[in-house]
């Protein structure tokens, strides 16, 4: 089976879904041992906008922390664009407004995909939301 931007992708929604630090490595260990893919989860919160930084910053260390990606400026700027790219996404929903949630990071060979999945809360009317980059660098 031919490993690509789809197969990594999944990966990282996979790993963003993962509801507790136990099930992050079991799907971590998972993903290595069918399809030779490295991941990462990590969590995050606060105010949208204060968060943002924060968001892309705890991407790129969780990755490296893991050995997702290696110590360079290509990768670090593959894992900050795909996680930028993915709030992007999630931007017009959460704009102003509290959100918390876990970050999935995966990848295989030149594939690199940041997945965000994000509660957004606006009293007790939560609002949930799944944003995905994807970059590609050399090996």
């Amino acid at each position: 089976m031919e490993i690509g931007s789809k197969v990594v992708a999944t990966a990282a929604i996979k790993m963003a879904l993962t509801a507790s630090r136990q099930e992050e490595m079991s799907m971590k260990k998972l993903l290595w041992e069918d399809s030779q893919v490295r991941a990462v989860a990590v969590d995050y919160g606060g105010e949208f906008i204060n968060s943002v930084g924060k968001i892309v910053e705890r991407s790129v260390v969780a990755a490296k922390r893991e050995g997702v990606i290696k110590e360079t400026h290509a990768d670090e700027g593959a894992v900050a664009g795909a996680a930028r790219e993915a709030l992007a996404q999630i931007m017009p929903k959460a704009l102003g407004l509290n959100v918390g949630g876990k970050i999935g990071i995966a990848r295989h060979q030149d594939h690199i995909s940041v997945a965000i999945f994000m509660g957004i809360g606006l009293l007790h009317l939560d609002e949930v939301a799944i944003g995905l980059g994807h970059r590609a660098v050399s090996d």
